[in-house]
């Protein structure tokens, strides 16, 4: 189980995706933070409500000449820096027999950007996202759908997550999980684990 954002995908500026945004689109980062990703992104990253039936009032109110389409092609766009060095060595677990699992918070339009438009279904075996699934990390339930959706078992769950209370929350359901920093591989994370799978 892999997680995306700040593990398979990295921004390389620590502002990430938005840094230009401003520049680039006349839309002020913090605006949009404050009007969208803090009101109505909880609703939208759960699936219970369209990103674009929340998108398009926000930037009504804070960029009126912005489209929601532009804004969420810059987004995607600019959001979707691939550690290919990580993707290839997970291409080389996945031909030893291992299964490979996205396991992330995303709602429906980038999750189906980041697996079709990025090629990501060509390389693993699925997607488990919250939009989808109804719960985010580190809610438990969120592990137990996973579970659910990819019909494995805990303990044949080795999970790799850049924020640390996404690992404590698998570990307490049984995963085993370990925190990336990108500074170990995922095979010497697995031993350091002593982790076979089951």
């Amino acid at each position: 189980m892999v997680d995306v954002d700040g593990v398979l995908i990295a921004h390389p500026h620590l502002k990430g995706w938005s840094v230009n945004l401003e520049i680039d689109l006349g839309i002020s980062p913090a605006a949009l933070h404050e009007r969208f990703f803090r009101r109505e992104w909880d609703d939208v990253v759960h699936g219970r409500a369209a990103l674009r039936d929340r998108l398009a009032p926000a930037l009504a109110e804070i960029a009126p000449a912005a489209l929601p389409d532009d804004l969420i092609a810059y987004w995607f766009s600019n959001d979707a820096h691939v550690d290919h060095r990580l993707l290839a060595e997970l291409q080389h677990l996945r031909r030893e027999g291992l299964e490979l699992h996205l396991a992330t918070v995303q709602e429906h339009e980038r999750a189906k950007y980041i697996w079709d438009n990025l090629g990501l279904r060509e390389t693993f075996d699925s997607i488990h996202y919250s939009a989808a699934l109804g719960y985010s990390k580190p809610d438990h339930a969120f592990y137990g759908a996973v579970e659910s959706a990819s019909r494995l078992s805990p303990d044949a769950i080795f999970f790799i997550d850049d924020k640390i209370e996404n690992v404590a929350a698998a570990k307490e359901c049984g995963w085993t999980a370990a925190l990336w920093t990108g500074h170990e591989t995922v095979r010497d994370l697995m031993r350091s684990f002593e982790w076979k799978g089951n």
